[in-house]
């Protein structure tokens, strides 16, 4: 097992530039240092630092291995404040990111339940990413599937959300249940995604497997806009189901897509320690119950 105390010592190294600046800033002899990091290549069997001349750099494992250790120190000092805190008796806190569908239709619904189990912790809100920032327990994402996320991470299903067409009321293909996705190739888009976006990608991947690109007619990055747009006029637009609850689409008609069928995965992901935190553990929970509700009650009626 690794010595945290020499991983610390590492960092320190690594960060300052050399052996003399590491010392002055833990208040240990050069000498100390050196043999800290003589013993830490010894229990890896690995070279961590490598001479330059008269200097001294890390290697690709001694860059690893400070990159680590920062990581340690920071959930050492999470511990040690949360600790403090539980100490000295202040209120509990939950940090919550989440992206804006999200944030509108599953987490509202939950929090007077949430307030009631547990009156002394006090759930911070922010939109946004917060996956692997400090002080974050949680965040609601889209994701590919669960491979990509950093060890340390733990991600949890709340529902696989799929697309619908939104398309004005007289609509050749309004009447239609359900729309398969290659009789929209020949209409004009409305984008509701900013380009770089997992959610674009998923419906840009869909419409090539039906055998065709879209043409976007016009160009917005909300799902309010984009649903303006159509009621306006101006051509269809592709969203997913679960934002029909954020942003209902008055006076309009809403289809599934069909052959292929996009849909995005929506995920919690949380940090693997705290995973089963009693207030935490809750708060997913309830995310589930509510993913599930929303999922079963949201119509594709007109």
């Amino acid at each position: 097992m690794l010595d945290v105390h020499r991983l610390i010592v590492l960092r320190s190294v690594v960060e300052a530039g050399s052996i003399q600046a590491a010392a002055a800033h833990l208040g240990y002899t050069p000498s100390a240092i050196s043999q800290h990091l003589a013993a830490l290549q010894r229990e890896t069997g690995t070279t961590l630092m490598e001479r330059i001349g008269r200097g001294i750099r890390p290697t690709e494992a001694g860059r690893l291995l400070a990159t680590y250790a920062g990581r340690i120190q920071s959930q050492i000092s999470e511990a040690e404040t949360a600790l403090a805190d539980l100490r000295a008796g202040k209120t509990q806190r939950l940090v919550v990111h989440y992206f804006a569908t999200a944030g509108a239709v599953l987490i509202p619904p939950i929090m007077a339940d949430f307030g009631r189990r547990f009156p002394d912790v006090r759930v911070e809100l922010r939109l946004g990413k917060g996956l692997g920032k400090e002080g974050a327990d949680a965040e609601i994402v889209v994701l590919p599937g669960t491979a990509g996320v950093p060890a340390g991470f733990r991600a949890i299903h709340l529902l696989d959300d799929p697309y619908v067409v939104v398309l004005p009321p007289d609509h050749p293909l309004a009447g239609e249940e359900e729309v398969e996705l290659a009789r929209l190739g020949g209409e004009p888009w409305i984008d509701n995604e900013w380009p770089s976006t997992l959610c674009r990608e998923i419906v840009l991947d869909a419409c090539g497997a039906a055998g065709f690109s879209p043409h976007f007619a016009v160009e917005a990055h909300d799902y309010s806009s984009a649903v303006a747009f159509v009621a306006a006029g101006l051509g269809v637009t592709v969203l997913p189901r679960l934002a029909l609850g954020a942003v209902p689409a008055r006076d309009l008609t809403c289809r599934p897509v069909i052959r292929p069928v996009p849909h995005r995965e929506i995920y919690v992901v949380v940090r693997e320690y705290a995973a089963d935190h009693p207030a935490l553990a809750a708060f997913i929970a309830l995310l589930q119950t509510t993913a599930n509700e929303r999922c079963a009650s949201i119509t594709t009626a007109p």
